[in-house]
């Protein structure tokens, strides 16, 4: 959790709202609720928001049935977070002066999505999460009658 802590407020910049717990086992209701082992224990649980994007809920557990291998994105679970920012070059600046691992070169998208630069990074905990930034916009924006949400708008 203080890993998680300094990772979301020190170097990304969001705010620490609020906490809760623990919460301790009760009959099978963590397994009824949050689909987890009914003896596991919600150690804490903090709440942080970025600017003016997401909010993030982030869980520690503590049962004698966890796997602490994390998926890849190839996983069956696999997942990232993904940061829109408007200039990647400086932000993936930033993140190495944090002693973050940057994974390769920023990559430019081609099709549809061209426009759009991405560069993926891991969480100091190795969670993957993504920088991805098209200031001017994707392709597929000319002829589009719905667009994906642009957290430029």
């Amino acid at each position: 959790m203080a890993q998680a802590h300094e990772f979301f407020v020190g170097v990304l910049g969001c705010d620490h709202v609020y906490t809760l717990g623990p919460f301790l086992p009760n009959g099978n209701w963590m397994a009824e609720h949050l689909n987890v082992d009914p003896n596991t224990t919600m150690r804490e649980l903090r709440f942080y928001r970025c600017a003016n994007g997401s909010n993030f809920e982030v869980f520690q557990y503590e049962t004698a049935v966890q796997n602490t291998v994390l998926p890849r994105n190839s996983d069956v679970g696999g997942h990232h977070l993904a940061f829109y920012v408007d200039d990647l070059e400086a932000a993936v600046s930033y993140l190495k002066s944090k002693g973050i691992r940057v994974l390769g070169n920023p990559t430019a998208s081609t099709g549809p999505s061209s426009g759009q630069r991405w560069v993926y990074f891991l969480s100091p905990w190795g969670m993957q999460c993504e920088l991805v930034s098209f200031p001017e916009g994707k392709a597929y924006e000319g002829e589009a009658i719905v667009r994906l949400w642009d957290t430029r708008d």
